[in-house]
């Protein structure tokens, strides 16, 4: 189906279709083709786009453009799936603060990190007994794109992609920890657009600044107590157990980066969805398409793209920066969310009313009746009262044809109106148009479907009909729970990702994370001695502390982030679990 072609069948036919003198109106009709509200709704001969029964192609990537850009700048969705695939360009608001930590007395003079919350920057305000913290306040809006996806996390699975394309031309995992080269290039490549920075998340939020003297001013620069200098070997293999000074530090910026587990998310980076570069289009990276056939969403990643989609991307990118058009206007982040909300709750209770088996045929009957209530429930406001339920055995008909008007309507409802936008969309809301209509075509698909099966099956009192056998309720439940947890595994929201039960006034919801849980690189048998290191620490030690997304400045945190051991599996396939904010800690 072309991009709006829901919502352009609708236009000028869905509002005949209106509850004025409904009471005598006459039935819709779907078992007869010449009727003439069938054509009222725009049907005809396109009756066929709203089989039931035609599901999303193997290769769509509606869904996952949908669940991404939903996901934006919120730490949980963002941790659970780290190797990102959107690049955004945004803003930092006039008076939002950004920190940095260092151990030196002195305001960086060349591009550097900041951190949106200061537990993660006093975390690199480490030395003997004390380090300096510098706070900076943003004097004008602040020009930045955004790399989606934990795109801090110094891990060679792909978190990074995106950032050596754009800083080097390719990606190159075997720089993973290049980061004093890659802040470079990167704010090399953005000063011909006026970009101050870049906004990726680790543990919390950052900014990779380029210029601490564009656009900001100073609003302290204060000498704090902090955690003792760690003299302990940088190069035992198995460092021993982290003091509680540096555990505290850690925690809280692990905390701090929670704040944002969900929607609106690190508020303080406005993002302009009309500028969108997704590389899960695939009209963008046709090359990705066959690299990400057969894996599954966690190891999806930009590495294998073409050198021709490559060029096409950094061209995508220029146009994007440098647009002229401000776009439709269309509030694409409150849409998604409208969405979500609206149907992430339902679906979730409709799955855990299915999880019920029982011998006994009445209760069976109950709780089918419930999960028909829920189905319903979700399509309300498409219910038509003139809608005539024909019976099982109509001749050439499909046996649930006559819920394709419901069907359509729930697909469309959202998106009907955008159809006078769509000449004043940029390329990129298009594409969220076309995501939008795909994910809701596919929900409204699965819910009418198993709503239609139970009022044909006798379990909807609002749409009675007259059965000539009994149906069969367990099979009719087990159907129901496939086809529920086929769409939520389509769908894949993080939403549902929680720990159950919930976490304690002690504890924390918390999701694997780098650097805490990541497989951290060993450390080389003889240190190697770097003339430029100026910290008093060999130069691995610099590379590991790089893992934070900073310049060594010591070797204490990396060392204390190094010392957890985490599996493969446990680290590949995050699952949530609850974790002590106070002593004992584990992670």
């Amino acid at each position: 189906m072309s991009l709006g072609s829901a919502a352009l069948a609708l236009h000028t036919q869905q509002f005949p279709v209106s509850t004025t003198g409904e009471a005598g109106a006459r039935p819709l009709n779907i078992a007869n083709p010449n009727n003439d509200k069938l054509h009222s709704f725009g049907f005809g001969s396109k009756i066929e786009q709203w089989s039931l029964d035609e599901g999303p192609a193997e290769n769509a990537t509606g869904n996952l453009i949908f669940d991404t850009v939903h996901s934006l700048l919120q730490h949980w969705p963002n941790t659970r799936y780290r190797n990102g695939h959107n690049i955004i360009p945004g803003t930092i608001p006039i008076g939002t603060l950004l920190y940095h930590g260092t151990t030196r007395n002195a305001i960086p003079s060349e591009p550097e990190w900041t951190a949106t919350d200061p537990e993660h920057s006093l975390v690199f305000a480490r030395g003997d007994r004390a380090g300096w913290h510098l706070t900076l306040a943003a004097t004008r809006p602040l020009k930045v794109l955004y790399f989606d996806g934990s795109s801090a996390a110094k891990v060679s699975e792909g978190t990074m992609d995106m950032q050596d394309i754009i800083a080097w031309g390719e990606v190159q995992p075997e720089r993973i920890l290049d980061e004093k080269s890659r802040i470079t290039d990167l704010c090399r490549w953005g000063k011909g657009f006026g970009i101050d920075g870049f906004a990726r998340m680790e543990m919390d939020f950052e900014v990779m600044l380029c210029d601490f003297t564009a656009g900001v001013e100073v609003v302290s620069f204060l000498h704090v107590r902090v955690l003792l200098k760690d003299n302990r070997d940088p190069w035992h293999r198995r460092p021993p157990p982290p003091g509680p000074d540096i555990w505290n530090r850690i925690v809280e910026a692990m905390h701090s980066g929670s704040w944002h587990n969900r929607y609106p998310g690190e508020s303080r980076i406005v993002l302009d969805l009309a500028g969108l570069v997704s590389l899960y289009d695939i009209a963008l990276a046709p090359s990705l398409v066959p690299v990400r056939a057969g894996l599954e969403r966690w190891d999806h990643r930009v590495f294998g793209i073409s050198s021709e989609d490559t060029s096409q991307l950094m061209r995508k990118l220029t146009e994007v920066i440098s647009r002229p058009d401000p776009g439709s206007g269309i509030d694409w982040k409150a849409l998604t969310h409208v969405i979500v909300d609206r149907y992430a709750d339902r679906l979730e209770l409709v799955r855990h009313l299915l999880n019920f088996t029982s011998s006994d045929l009445q209760e069976l009957l109950q709780r089918a009746k419930l999960v028909q209530t829920q189905l319903r429930v979700m399509l309300a406001p498409y219910l038509l009262n003139a809608t005539v339920v024909p019976s099982a055995d109509t001749p050439g008909l499909h046996p649930l044809q006559w819920a394709s008007p419901m069907f359509r309507l729930c697909a469309t409802t959202h998106t009907t109106a955008m159809t006078y936008q769509v000449p004043l969309m940029t390329p990129s809301e298009r594409l969220l148009l076309k995501a939008i209509e795909d994910t809701m075509r596919e929900i409204c698909r699965v819910t009418t479907n198993m709503w239609a099966v139970g009022v044909m099956s006798g379990f909807d009192t609002l749409f009675p009909v007259e059965l000539d056998g009994e149906p069969d309720v367990a099979q009719i439940m087990n159907d129901w729970r496939q086809d529920t947890q086929k769409l939520m595994s389509w769908l894949d929201w993080s939403i549902w990702i929680k720990c159950r039960p919930a976490c304690g006034p002690e504890e924390m919801c918390y999701l694997p994370t780098w650097p805490l849980n990541a497989p951290t690189p060993s450390p080389p048998r003889q240190p190697p001695q770097d003339p430029q290191n100026t910290t008093d620490a060999p130069a691995e030690v610099n590379r590991l502390a790089d893992q934070v997304g900073h310049p060594s400045e010591g070797s204490a945190i990396a060392d204390a982030f190094s010392s957890i051991g985490t599996p493969m599996e446990e680290w590949k396939i995050p699952q949530p679990k609850c974790v002590r904010r106070l002593p004992p800690l584990q992670f």
